[in-house]
């Protein structure tokens, strides 16, 4: 019962949540220069007969809120509707799907990378304050919080790619072993300043933690440095450097549309970007609900892992809901 209650208006408030997002990026989109109208017809003369077949079959001569619930009533069976400039007449669903996967791997792999480095860097910041290992490590943090992923991925890709010849400058490959070879460059630049927020994150909260009465009892008790940061240190501050990780996954599917540009990976940031320049609307209204649901399912996983990771948090969402 305490899941189900913790679930519901949860829910309840990431389903609103797309409703008002669907809305605004309509309403940005409908009040922006240029209509699809202009993209559906191309090249073709622009005849009466034409214009108003297209006009009939898009609903474009219907009002601004009609044409909304049309979409939204389609959105609601799961259609999205059909592309009018990428492939015209494609399905909007089948488009994206072809894409996400590309994003998702890239997303991940950098995730992989930002905890893998950040989190026994940040742990080993905190452990040694103000010697030359946290020195080091604050510093390599600044130097990274400090390069954008673009510029980083320019960088990466001249020396790694172009100069030294060691990865691929373009493309994801085929295989499992050639997709993680292309993928590694914009990986790495994707970490990069996503990498500084996590050791920060993790240095922070390894300092609150190995201050704590119980991590000194644990010293006097004659535990072992290792038993100490393993069952202690990490255990206990884990929560937050869980939190900041599902937000900068939530910032890695953002970052990635530059990244994704650099390295002319097929992924959504791509699309998103050649629906925009098109104004292709049915794309980018489909792009902007699929990438909303990501991000409050992340929150929502987030969440979770954080009730199952602290019990003091089921203590407080129980008195919460009473």
């Amino acid at each position: 019962m305490t899941i189900i209650r913790f679930l519901v208006p949860r829910m309840g408030a990431m389903l609103l949540l797309l409703l008002l997002l669907s809305f605004l990026v309509y309403t940005l989109l409908a009040a922006s220069p240029g209509s699809p109208l202009q993209t559906l017809i191309g090249a073709r003369p622009p005849s009466p007969e034409l214009v108003a077949a297209l006009q009939a079959k898009y609903h474009l001569d219907e009002p601004f809120l009609t044409q909304y619930g049309y979409w939204l009533t389609d959105a609601l069976r799961l259609d999205l509707g059909q592309s009018i400039s990428i492939q015209t007449d494609r399905d909007v669903l089948g488009l994206i799907g072809d894409r996400v996967a590309i994003t998702l791997q890239l997303a991940l792999y950098g995730l992989v990378l930002v905890v893998g480095f950040g989190v026994p860097l940040g742990m080993a910041a905190g452990i040694r304050r103000g010697r030359t290992t946290d020195r080091a490590v604050s510093f390599l943090a600044t130097f990274a919080i400090s390069a954008p992923p673009f510029v980083l991925s320019i960088a990466l890709l001249y020396v790694f790619g172009v100069a030294l010849g060691w990865f691929p400058v373009y493309g994801v490959g085929e295989g499992f072993s050639e997709r993680i070879t292309h993928l590694t460059m914009p990986a790495v630049a994707l970490a990069g300043f996503l990498s500084a927020v996590v050791i920060r994150q993790t240095r922070a909260a390894t300092l609150t933690v190995m201050q704590q009465d119980f991590v000194t009892f644990a010293r006097i008790r004659g535990l072992s440095p290792a038993r100490i940061l393993m069952r202690y240190a990490l255990r206990n501050s884990s929560l937050p450097v869980v939190t900041s990780v599902g937000l900068l996954l939530i910032a890695a599917l953002g970052a990635g549309v530059f990244v994704e540009q650099v390295f002319s990976l097929p992924g959504i940031g791509t699309l998103l970007l050649q629906s925009v320049i098109n104004k292709d609307i049915p794309v980018v209204q489909g792009l902007a609900v699929c990438l909303g649901a990501m991000v409050v399912l992340v929150n929502l996983a987030v969440d979770l892992l954080g009730l199952a990771l602290d019990p003091r948090t089921r203590t407080i969402s129980k008195a919460g809901t009473r």
